[in-house]
């Protein structure tokens, strides 16, 4: 089992940042890849980054070169850092992980909205 724990959302304006962290506790030695969904208002759940264990990454092609995922393996700790937000941006933010037998785990979320 793993559990995961996030913070750093937020409210901030068009073109500012925020950082959101995750931290997993639990059977940390299981998780192969960490990321983050997004869910906006009437939408479905997207993928917005995530990170393998060897550190390759992928991103949402609407937040590339504005967001920047990273971890930490040691102590199970991912990371999004969120530059130049967008309204389009606003949306409850989910940690996800899969292990290495491909079970997830998700987090409770954590609301950013980005407003003036």
């Amino acid at each position: 089992q793993v559990h995961l724990v996030e913070s750093g959302g937020g409210l901030v304006q068009p073109g500012g940042s925020l950082r959101l962290s995750c931290a997993a506790s639990g059977s940390v030695l299981s998780i192969n890849a960490m990321g983050w969904y997004r869910q906006a208002p009437g939408k479905e759940r997207e993928l917005v980054a995530r990170i393998f264990s060897g550190g390759s990454t992928t991103y949402a092609d609407s937040v590339k070169d504005r967001f920047t995922i990273s971890r930490t393996n040691a102590k199970g700790t991912v990371y999004l850092q969120m530059n130049s937000l967008k309204p389009e941006d606003t949306a409850v933010y989910y940690c996800n992980v899969r292990s290495w037998g491909n079970r997830d785990y998700w987090g409770q979320g954590t609301q950013v909205t980005v407003s003036s």
